[in-house]
């Protein structure tokens, strides 16, 4: 049996990346609400627990506790942040409000050797971590030994070598903290003996049984959207179950270049999977006509897609089960672990969803994987590079890439300038360096002189984000003269567009996707 590891989510904005460190090392893991009652814990089996950071405060009266069973089933415990400050007080130690808190940039100074960063850090040494913390543990509970301190924290780093329970002030899973993830395997590997022998094709092997077992003799049918993960669920979906599966593509004539006549060759004459192609552009223009508001936009887009769809599929008849590329993000994000169900899951992530009156159950291949795991998966069953390695792209498409109206023509400007981008960004091997890059059609227009002649025409802006972990980016930092041949190219070739920018602006952590 696979290894497992449990993470207690108490709220982190990154507590994903926790997920995400521990899978990269080939250990499988979950993430579960903090208030998982002791059964849903107990028959995960975990061989061990991580409790992730959190916004609340220890010392508050009603502070979010892990349950005692964490502390009772003998496996290693690692808390993070807020993790370790309620192992600690909930273990007889002590949590006060700091007089020096510490966000951001920070440093511990190793004063013991430390199973936790054995052969990363030593005694003596001084540690670039990154803090976000109000609070500080003042005493350590029986058993536990400090092993590394900051300005702010006494106890930065705290360890029960006997029960193997380690305790962080700082976040090991972001990148801010280097040698972060070192320490993350250490906890794996050297304290808790884990085999690390999750792999991707271990997960397929799975998945296609499951699926199977699911299905049995019944039909499918999938929304393909020409992105990565519907395309790789509906492959994972056909090997497991072959013809039982028919996919329809909704053509909502707000994709990119060429992406339609991708798809449908790719799916019919590639994998000679069942398709129905609905061309439904004209449909979807005419009721976005004079819609400017960005939610309205992905509402009115969610809402036809799923009318179409539906009708689409009462022409394939007999469907038993309906086929989504949800991800592992989407799943989390709709349960906020501190306070109850969330209302909706992020509108830019799913455009439509499963109308009741539909009546078939769902077929969530993906649920459990992170997008860079999706890529692999899609890698492992033969889907080309091209398609793979695309960059996300969200559910409405175009329409949120055009500020206001949207007509034909501005739809037309838009997709042959961001052709451009795109494949000045290809010749200069940089698409795989970039998580997501694409052009906007600003709602503004200039005055420019061409030739002998003025203009008055778009204006477009260029955006290009790097990023390790879908959560937080910065913008990529484009040679001058790369930028200056993509405006020169763009201008001369796109009717319609005389001054191109480029949007400098970096993204905050807390959503999954750039948009």
């Amino acid at each position: 049996m696979t290894d497992t590891v449990l993470i207690l989510d108490f709220g982190s904005q990154v507590t994903q990346l926790i997920a995400r460190r521990v899978r990269e090392a080939g250990v499988y893991c979950e993430i579960v609400p903090f208030s998982a009652d002791e059964a849903r814990i107990r028959s995960f089996q975990p061989k061990a627990i991580i409790l992730s950071g959190g916004p609340a405060s220890v010392t508050e009266a009603n502070a979010p506790r892990a349950p005692d069973v964490v502390f009772a089933m003998g496996v290693p415990v690692l808390g993070i942040c807020y993790g370790q400050q309620t192992m600690c007080q909930q273990l007889g130690g002590r949590v006060e409000p700091s007089d020096h808190r510490e966000f951001g940039r920070a440093f511990v100074d190793v004063a013991q050797a430390c199973a936790l960063f054995d052969g990363v850090w030593q005694p003596g040494g001084r540690e670039q971590v990154w803090m976000s913390h109000g609070d500080r543990v003042v005493r350590l509970p029986d058993g536990f030994r400090p092993v590394a301190t900051s300005e702010g924290a006494p106890f930065a780093i705290v360890a029960d070598d006997v029960r193997r329970f380690y305790g962080v002030q700082f976040h090991p899973e972001v990148v801010h903290t280097p040698h972060g993830h070192d320490l993350i395997r250490n906890f794996l590997f050297k304290v808790a003996g884990l085999s690390g022998d999750w792999t991707m094709a271990a997960f397929r092997a799975d998945a296609v049984a499951r699926i199977r077992a699911q299905v049995g003799k019944g039909r499918v049918i999938c929304g393909l959207s020409g992105g990565v993960d519907s395309s790789v669920a509906a492959v994972l979906i056909h090997e497991a179950i072959g013809e039982q599966l028919t996919c329809i593509f909704v053509d909502h004539g707000l994709l990119r270049q060429g992406e339609a006549d991708e798809v449908a060759r790719l799916f019919r004459g590639h994998y000679n999977i069942p398709l129905v192609h609905r061309d439904a552009s004209a449909l979807f223009l005419g009721r976005l006509a004079g819609v400017t508001d960005p939610e309205a936009k992905r509402k009115t887009i969610g809402g036809l897609f799923i009318d179409v769809f539906e009708e689409e599929a009462a022409k394939v008849g007999g469907a038993d089960f309906l086929a989504q590329g949800t991800l592992y993000p989407d799943v989390i994000e709709s349960v906020s672990f501190t306070g109850g169900p969330s209302v909706t899951i992020k509108s830019h992530h799913n455009v439509g969803g499963l109308p009741a009156r539909m009546r078939m159950k769902l077929v969530e291949p993906l649920r459990e994987l992170f997008k860079d795991e999706v890529r692999v998966l899609g890698r492992e069953l033969g889907l080309p590079e091209t398609l793979v390695g695309r960059h996300p792209f969200p559910g409405p498409g175009l329409a949120i890439r055009i500020p206001g109206d949207i007509t034909p023509e501005k739809l037309a400007i838009l997709r042959k300038a961001d052709a451009v981008f795109l494949e000045e960004i290809r010749a200069a091997g940089l698409y795989d360096a970039i998580w997501q890059a694409f052009a906007v059609l600003l709602p503004v227009r200039t005055v420019g002189v061409m030739g002998d002649g003025r203009t008055y025409d778009h204006v477009c802006a260029l955006r290009a984000v790097t990023s390790t972990d879908g959560m937080t980016a910065d913008a990529y930092p484009f040679d001058p003269a790369f930028l200056g041949r993509v405006a020169t190219r763009i201008v001369n070739e796109v009717k319609g567009i005389n001054r191109v920018t480029y949007d400098v602006t970096s993204k905050p952590p807390g959503t999954i996707e750039w948009e």
